[in-house]
């Protein structure tokens, strides 16, 4: 059910699949930025100083990725290879180690700034608008993590890794605001969940790093299954083109892929 798609990763994250049906991923230790092209051929996009973590990809195929090295979060031009800053300061101060991001509905880039929040709940997630400065959305987390919408985009659900839970609020794109945000559903774990990805079938894939498996997540927020892995700290998840799940496991350094019959939830691309 499960198998091996890439070996080798010097700790992978990511992943996500652009409109080719190429799929890219990062080797964070490594300073990579990888795709895995549709005839099989890998390439790697070297980042300067950097440590690529959580990435998504444009209409137009532009890689966008958070960068916890060089603090900042950057696009790839996969045509030429040029590495642009988006954004590197929130409120007159470096970003605190970009980790995870994903669009809004209405083209809004959010993304977790976990730092060194492990101990005390310094981390926080921001919103950066089309045109407009970086502002914080969300603080006061124990290391914020992975971030998904639901397909209508009105639902906003947030991996507090330290606390093992996940959060879940209604998000209006307008105002920028995460309103009625509570704690949804505990999904356990060594660490805790790290990335995550809706599936067409409603449910979310969580990967729960240190706990050797993506938890199911249901709409009501139950945790109704799991995808054991062989290998204990899968770091995030994203859906196949076709279907089937793409797993990155940082302990033995794989992409996975596990056919599950389930195609992904909507993703915003602006």
């Amino acid at each position: 059910m499960i198998k091996t798609i890439l070996e080798n990763l010097d700790f992978p994250e990511g992943p996500a699949v652009d409109s080719k049906g190429n799929i890219w991923l990062v080797e964070l230790h490594g300073g990579n930025i990888v795709r895995l092209g549709t005839d099989g051929a890998v390439k790697r996009f070297p980042v300067a100083g950097g440590k690529p973590n959580g990435i998504t990809v444009d209409a137009s195929d532009k890689i966008w990725f958070c960068d916890a090295g060089n603090d900042c979060v950057s696009v790839l031009d996969p045509d030429t290879g040029a590495i642009e800053v988006f954004c590197d300061s929130v409120d007159g101060k470096a970003l605190d180690h970009p980790n995870d991001l994903a669009f809004d509905s209405a083209g809004n880039l959010l993304f977790t700034c976990p730092g060194d929040s492990r101990q005390k709940p310094t981390g926080y997630v921001c919103a950066a608008p089309k045109g407009g400065a970086a502002k914080k959305v969300i603080e006061e987390k124990f290391f914020p993590n992975g971030l998904a919408f639901s397909s209508d985009g009105k639902t906003l659900v947030l991996a507090e890794t330290y606390k093992k839970r996940l959060w879940r609020g209604t998000w209006n794109p307008e105002t920028l605001a995460w309103g009625s945000a509570e704690p949804w559903v505990d999904v356990g774990g060594r660490i805790g969940p790290d990335g995550m990805a809706f599936g067409d079938d409603g449910n979310l894939y969580v990967a729960v790093f240190g706990g050797g498996a993506v938890k199911i997540v249901s709409p009501s927020g139950e945790v109704s299954g799991e995808l054991p892995l062989d290998g204990d700290n899968p770091s995030n998840c994203a859906f196949a083109d076709g279907g089937g799940l793409l797993i990155t496991e940082t302990e033995k350094g794989r992409l996975l892929f596990a056919d599950i019959g389930v195609k992904r939830g909507k993703l915003f691309k602006p």
